[in-house]
């Protein structure tokens, strides 16, 4: 009896490809514990701020919605850095008491307190992507959902581990948890029904899952609607349909996004010429390329790298 096993992981999936290529940084800078009249604000930084109640209690103070209150392991993250505030309590804060340094606690013991991790997830290649676009404005994540994700609740205390001993290499080891944390929500957010189109879920799709990844690790072939099709199985005209209806933009908008993606990422972090550029995202000229990527991005390829 033989049996076929196969290792090779070399092709990334679609999802990695776009954290790959949009540069997907994860950053802890606040392990604080608060006592007494304070609060919190982080939005504003043009980045998906998130915070973390490891032990005690707060308040999420949020849009028009009524005070949440955070217990100890609630997780909250805003996709679109939307103005919030976490407190200690029920009524909106004082307005001088957000931001303010947390108070020195003397007898940790005695004092009731709370302590909160904060950090951000951020694309550090700009260029315009709608993959957080179908999410929520707020993410909450209490005991009910993280139950239902073993993987992010053991992520999670994994995080409060490291930062509870802080030994050597901490700091980098807290961002790459919190890294593996971004992509297991996201994971959730599909699992949970809470997003049913945009391109989040064609990550997903059994039908567009193939298609993607050969667009993200292939850009340079020369792709067409009808060889697209033939990797979701689907008949031309079915496949555009289906395709628009799922990422809300027609597959050849989409190949042609991710081609000025992918030479961003490249006029970014190499030394590559604008002509090898030009061949490694599928364009037959140099020329076309230029255009293409004026036309696309708004600045010629040239600037991009200049302001690098």
């Amino acid at each position: 009896m033989s049996i076929r096993t196969d290792y090779s992981i070399d092709q990334p999936d679609a999802l990695s490809s776009v954290v790959s290529k949009l540069d997907l940084r994860a950053e802890v800078y606040m392990d604080g514990r608060f006592c007494g009249n304070w609060a919190v604000d982080t939005s504003g930084h043009r980045k998906m701020p998130f915070h973390l109640i490891a032990h005690g209690e707060a308040w999420l103070h949020f849009e028009n919605q009524p005070p949440t209150r955070m217990g100890a392991g609630d997780m909250v993250v805003f996709p679109r850095d939307d103005q919030h505030i976490i407190c200690h309590g029920r009524n909106p804060p004082d307005q001088k008491w957000i931001n303010q340094p947390p108070e020195v606690l003397q007898h940790l013991e005695e004092t009731p307190d709370t302590r909160m991790i904060c950090g951000f997830f951020e694309f550090r290649n700009q260029t315009s992507w709608p993959l957080l676009d179908s999410l929520d404005s707020m993410i909450f994540l209490g005991l009910q959902q993280m139950s239902e994700t073993p993987s992010l609740r053991l992520l999670i205390d994994l995080l409060v581990a490291e930062l509870q001993r802080k030994d050597a290499g901490f700091h980098a080891t807290v961002n790459q948890i919190s890294f593996l944390m971004f992509i297991e929500i996201l994971r959730l957010q599909i699992r949970r029904g809470y997003v049913k189109e945009g391109l989040l879920t064609a990550f997903f799709d059994p039908k567009l899952s193939n298609v993607l990844t050969a667009i993200h690790n292939q850009p340079q072939e020369s792709w067409t609607l009808e060889k697209l099709s033939k990797l979701a199985l689907m008949g031309r005209s079915t496949f555009a349909q289906y395709f628009h209806e799922k990422v809300g933009i027609p597959a050849m908008q989409y190949l042609s996004q991710w081609r000025m993606t992918v030479a961003t990422n490249l006029l970014k972090t190499t030394d590559l010429s604008i002509a090898q550029i030009s061949d490694q995202v599928g364009y037959e000229t140099e020329a076309a390329f230029r255009k293409a990527y004026k036309n696309r991005v708004g600045i010629p390829p040239g600037q991009i790298r200049k302001t690098n």
